[in-house]
């Protein structure tokens, strides 16, 4: 009888208002003064700012440059015998990869949360830097562990360079992070059966040359989008083919300038791929030693190094500058790219003497 009494007396509308009653009470300004939860929301929101601001200061920041040689004996566990040819270039493809998935805040191309969502020079760097690693892979894979051209491919490689090929802003099912790690993983079991002979790692200068190939066309197009930063007049042809160009008639020309809001984008996109170039070249320098020295090209991949060390020196500038010619203020982009050019004709010089000299 009480469940009857009860159930006759509900009145599902009262039951409602009753509910919006204590919601509206529950969010009364003068009910949150009365309580004091004013002021611990405030508290809660400005500490939550803080914290995220300090945070995106603290990811923002790019990777230090590593010791090729120290990275390559720490990967192997100490044990110099095990350094054999190929070993300073797996090993630095695994750490370069590291690097985007352990530094300060992680991989931030896929975040979806304050402060990675609201960043974008890191993510930008990331970009370049998985790019670098991607032309590697692609490069072991498919030249530099293979004696000719019909033999086997490496099976570990087989499946690192197409996870590294994977949708760099992916967030789940699956994350780029988990990816990306599948392919670590791989090197490393490759670099593991390298060191034990069971691997095959082939230094020779032809490789060596199809590899250059792939880089002069990166840095040739990285440098000349650093340097429509102010602008660059360019044939209607091929001003057709680039993003925001205007219709122009055939035949003319048309002024290609980067939009300001993506200048520091390519700035750090830039950054990032000079970055893993630099460490790239270093152990390669190691491991085609040999070859190196057979064509007197030393001097060549040192003069290179040397100007993509200049790419990673520190910015001293809170923001990316894009002043114009010999004014007042500085240009980042032009400084990059002009560092970006010089590595990129001593790149084209250094393929040319691997294939006369």
């Amino acid at each position: 009888m009480g469940v009857k009494t009860s159930l006759k007396n509900f009145n599902p509308i009262q039951s409602v208002k009753d509910r919006v009653a204590r919601l509206l009470e529950l969010y009364n300004p003068r009910v949150w003064r009365e309580r004091g939860m004013g002021w611990t929301l405030g508290l809660f929101v400005v500490t939550y700012l803080v914290v995220v601001v300090v945070l995106g200061m603290l990811w923002s920041r790019s990777p230090e440059t590593f010791d090729v040689r120290a990275n390559a004996l720490a990967t192997v566990g100490g044990d110099e015998s095990r350094l054999v040819a190929g070993s300073y270039t797996a090993a630095t493809a695994i750490r370069i990869g590291d690097t985007l998935l352990k530094k300060p805040g992680g991989y931030l191309s896929n975040d979806l949360f304050p402060p990675g969502v609201y960043l974008d020079n890191i993510p930008n760097w990331e970009f370049g830097a998985l790019t670098e690693l991607r032309d590697l892979t692609n490069s072991l894979r498919n030249e530099l562990t293979r004696s000719q051209s019909q033999s086997v491919e490496d099976r570990d490689l087989l499946i690192a360079q197409p996870q590294f090929n994977y949708n760099s802003e992916s967030w789940m099912l699956p994350s780029s992070e988990s990816e990306y790690r599948r392919g670590i993983d791989a090197l490393e079991s490759y670099l593991n059966r390298l060191t034990r002979g069971e691997a095959h790692f082939y230094a020779r200068a032809d490789n060596l040359v199809l590899y250059l190939q792939v880089v002069e066309r990166r840095l040739g197009s990285l440098a000349h989008r650093l340097s429509q930063a102010v602008g660059d007049a360019a044939a209607s042809d091929i001003a057709s083919e680039m993003a925001d160009a205007p219709e122009v008639p055939k035949g003319s020309e048309a002024l290609v300038r980067t939009p300001w809001s993506k200048i520091d984008d390519v700035f750090f996109e830039a950054r990032g791929y000079t970055w893993a170039l630099l460490h790239t070249l270093q152990a390669i320098s190691i491991d085609f030693e040999v070859v190196l020295k057979s064509k007197n090209a030393q001097v060549s991949v040192n003069q290179i190094v040397r100007k993509l060390q200049e790419t990673q020196s520190p910015i001293w500038s809170p923001l990316i500058l894009n002043g114009t010619g010999f004014g007042p203020m500085a240009n980042h982009s032009l400084v990059l790219a002009s560092y970006v050019a010089r590595a990129n004709a001593a790149i084209i010089d250094l393929r040319r003497l691997l294939e006369q000299g």
